[in-house]
């Protein structure tokens, strides 16, 4: 019950504080983070939670699953028909340049051996666009960087998974299983697309049908249950859930345009729940200890995975590309380390392999400090693109507008 109070302080405070974040560099993510710092073991005491205890696994698996479903509904097809090119440049060359750098300085300045080092490039290489939401969510920014942003944050989890987990496999102390580990990885991935693909049809086709349908007030709860029973079935089936979870947003809006309309609010709301409990119980594994336990190769490697690995790997992916220099640098930038490279994280700790206390430290500092560094500056970065109207809110003085479901609904990341 601590948690819950604790939990319900902190959203109170974000939502007060909230027109704030949006016009400023304040983040009401980092509010979160720094929350469940103060109240962990390592400052006021007064939760008690570890690495391994099971409220981190599931509050950072429910977080990455919400957000995956509602960033699905956000991608249109026939948009993604006509500009797939710079999303295909961002995943195929951007993303294993990136996992290439990062275990490069992971091997030669913290000294982890090449497998474990791969492994923590394989899990930092996913990208999070909900800590950059002025940018993805504002439609005075160019469709096209928005897009790009969107799509390669959305997918790059699920490609990112199966090699996290050979990599484990290969480094962990069932090593010698890896060629019975590779075929069942690929039945879950496989599995979560299809579910991911056929649930949302299965639902549209109830909808349709002349005896049933759902009343106005209850057609939101349409998208939600799907998701849930998509939650539930890929858990019990072994199925990837995150894969699965993007692709039934995807499918969902596709094949159901006002489902996504009425559940946009909801869907939105619950995500940024999810996403602030899972954030507020990372933040308290973020104790004085952890810090203490990174040597200064290791904060090297941190500041050189957010300031040059993911800049210039994908600088190089998008050479020749349509997008102007100010659009490449801001997506260079945002590469923020999110729910997805916390839930792989906490996989490699609880694998039992040999330097796996030591690669989770670097993981986890290094998606703290890229938390700090791109939800304190995607505001300022967005005004670059003259977004003055930030989440609907306006400058102090002005008068107040009326504004829509939507962004009422939408607080700040």
């Amino acid at each position: 019950m601590v948690l819950v109070a604790v939990f319900g302080v902190a959203l109170l405070i974000a939502v007060l504080f909230s027109g704030l974040a949006a016009r400023t560099v304040l983040s009401t993510a980092l509010l979160f983070l720094v929350g469940g710092a103060l109240v962990s073991d390592g400052f006021l005491g007064l939760i008690h939670i570890t690495a391994d205890s099971p409220i981190v696994a599931v509050t950072a698996d429910l977080a990455l699953f919400a957000v995956l479903f509602t960033d699905g509904m956000h991608v249109s097809f026939p948009k993604l028909r006509e500009n797939w090119k710079n999303p295909a440049r961002a995943l195929g060359l951007g993303m294993p340049l990136a996992m290439a750098g990062m275990a490069l300085i992971t091997h030669y300045l913290v000294g982890l051996d090449w497998t474990t080092s791969f492994l923590v490039g394989a899990v930092l290489a996913p990208t999070d666009p909900v800590f950059a939401s002025a940018i993805v969510g504002r439609k005075e920014v160019p469709a096209k960087l928005r897009q790009l942003l969107n799509v390669e944050s959305g997918i790059n989890d699920g490609l990112a998974l199966p090699v996290v987990l050979i990599l484990i496999a290969v480094a962990g102390p069932t090593s010698g299983q890896i060629q019975a580990s590779i075929p069942m990885i690929g039945m879950e991935l496989g599995l979560g697309l299809v579910f991911g693909i056929v649930l949302p049809l299965v639902v549209a086709g109830l909808v349709r049908l002349r005896l049933l349908g759902a009343e106005p007030k209850l057609q939101p709860l349409l998208p939600l249950a799907t998701g849930i029973i998509l939650y539930g079935l890929c858990h019990l089936t072994h199925a990837n859930p995150y894969l699965a979870a993007f692709s039934a947003g995807a499918v969902l809006a596709a094949v159901s345009p006002e489902a996504k309309t009425v559940f946009e609010p909801l869907g939105e709301a619950l995500a940024e729940l999810a996403k602030f409990a899972a954030l507020l119980v990372f933040g308290a594994l973020l104790t004085p200890q952890l810090f203490g336990d990174l040597s200064w190769g290791g904060y090297a490697a941190v500041v050189l995975a957010i300031v040059l690995i993911r800049p210039v790997s994908l600088l190089l992916s998008l050479l020749g590309t349509r997008l102007d220099r100010r659009e490449k640098l801001v997506a260079a930038w945002f590469g923020p380390k999110g729910f997805a490279s916390v839930v792989y994280g906490l996989l490699v700790l609880q694998a039992g392999i040999p330097q796996g206390q030591e690669a989770y430290t670097l993981i986890a500092i290094c998606i703290a400090f890229s938390i700090i560094a791109h939800s304190s500056t995607d505001v300022p970065i967005a005004r670059l693109f003259h977004v003055d109207d930030l989440a609907g809110i306006p400058a102090a003085g002005s008068p107040k507008p009326v504004t829509t479901a939507r962004e009422t609904s939408s607080v700040q990341s």
